[in-house]
């Protein structure tokens, strides 16, 4: 009996032109919403793979250690990044995960291809610094890689130190491990909690996080409308500026724009963001009133009623 062929896969979005994606690659990525787990490949199960590489070393480290611990002996690996954003390390990251890579510069980004080698390779610390943790101090599971893994954002606790106590049903877009929806559950007249992220291990943190009845998980790109989220009494959300790596300020006000589309007439929307960002103008024009609730350490709280 013929054995099947071995799937190819894409980690990220390459660049076109930098990186040979076979059409139907198998997409692993934990920021595309429906993506398979790269965790979760068998060893040796992988023909070849194309990565973005990740900005973060910690979290780069283990998505690369995964890469080759999934591919089979002889299997292709090409894994780019922008040179200010780990690819000027990337060659040495690899070689000291025992391969050793080619390395070519092209368009800011450096490009490291390899066929995958024989035998064991030195993995093992890689995988278990980039792994889920628990950390003490926040009493948290995370994981590296999570927007503000390791720390609480100051704008997340500025938002808290003036959030009142909400009721009824609600939806913390963008919620990262948790921390805003742990507050807000503690109020009993939260009666539904729906926490949205594009990220898929923190929605799988904030899972282990929030250990309540009343919430709800979802994997989710906000860019795309959901109709599930309708009639809230209210939205907390600390929304990313950040798309690949770059600035992007349209996420936050496509942000502020989903959450007035999912409120009922009188609900609230209560935004934490950097001072610098320029929401005033979307929020206004999205919702019937907006004040200024707080600014510190660089940082601003909103509410608005839509």
């Amino acid at each position: 009996m013929p054995v099947p062929p071995m799937p190819a896969a894409v980690y990220g979005l390459p660049p076109v032109g930098l990186a040979e994606v076979p059409e139907g690659a198998l997409q692993l990525s934990p920021l595309i919403p429906g993506s398979a787990r790269l965790e979760d490949r068998a060893e040796a199960s992988l023909d070849g793979l194309a990565m973005l590489a990740p900005p973060g070393t910690i979290e780069r480290r283990f998505v690369l250690a995964h890469a080759l611990r999934a591919l089979r002996p002889g299997g292709r690996l090409t894994a780019l990044a922008p040179k200010d954003k780990g690819g000027s390390r990337l060659a040495r990251e690899l070689r000291d995960l025992g391969c050793a890579p080619a390395d070519e510069p092209r368009r800011h980004h450096r490009i490291c291809t390899l066929a995958r080698p024989e035998g064991e390779l030195p993995l093992g610390a890689a995988l278990a610094e980039g792994a889920p943790r628990h950390i003490e101090n926040l009493a948290l599971c995370t994981q590296p890689g999570i927007f503000s893994w390791d720390r609480i954002d100051p704008g997340t606790a500025l938002l808290l130190s003036v959030l009142p106590a909400l009721s009824g049903s609600g939806a913390d877009l963008g919620c990262g491990l948790g921390i805003l929806a742990r507050a807000l559950l503690a109020g009993p007249a939260v009666t539904r909690l729906v926490l949205v992220d594009i990220d898929r291990r923190a929605v799988e943190m904030a899972r282990r996080n929030v250990g309540d009845p009343r919430a709800e998980f979802r994997w989710a790109d906000l860019r795309t409308p959901d109709p599930g989220l309708a009639r809230l009494d209210f939205v907390v959300m600390n929304p990313p500026f950040h798309d690949g790596g770059a600035e992007d300020q349209t996420l936050g006000q496509t942000f502020i724009r989903r959450a007035a589309e999912s409120l009922r007439p009188g609900g609230a929307l209560w935004l934490t963001a950097n001072a610098h960002l320029p929401y005033e103008a979307v929020l206004r024009a999205s919702f019937r009133g907006v004040a200024q609730r707080a600014a510190a350490n660089g940082y601003k709280v909103y509410e608005a009623t839509a």
